[in-house]
């Protein structure tokens, strides 16, 4: 079996935001395969939040929205049937957080 692990943080709620995006960014740290999937709701990009995306960035993690302004943020568009797809090829799924 090989070591390298894919994990998909799947994060639905605004208060969320932070804490999904600094843990996709640990488990990168811990040389994981790590992705955000930033679900149905706009995400408020702080100065804070845009340090740690540009962290995932250099750390070549990818982060997904299916929000438009998300997207315009520098997120990369996914649809819903694209983000079923892909999370069937992650060894982990993490429903991140609290309900909507």
């Amino acid at each position: 079996m090989s070591d390298e692990r894919h994990v998909a943080f799947i994060i639905r709620n605004p208060e969320d935001d932070w804490e999904g995006i600094r843990s996709t960014l640990g488990l990168a740290v811990e040389n994981m395969y790590a992705y955000a999937f930033a679900l149905d709701h706009e995400i408020d990009v702080t100065e804070a939040l845009k340090e740690n995306l540009e962290w995932l960035d250099d750390m070549e993690c990818e982060y997904y929205s299916n929000v438009q302004k998300n997207i315009d943020q520098g997120f990369q568009p996914i649809t819903v049937e694209e983000t079923i797809a892909k999370l069937k090829d992650m060894d982990l799924v993490i429903p991140f957080g609290s309900l909507p």
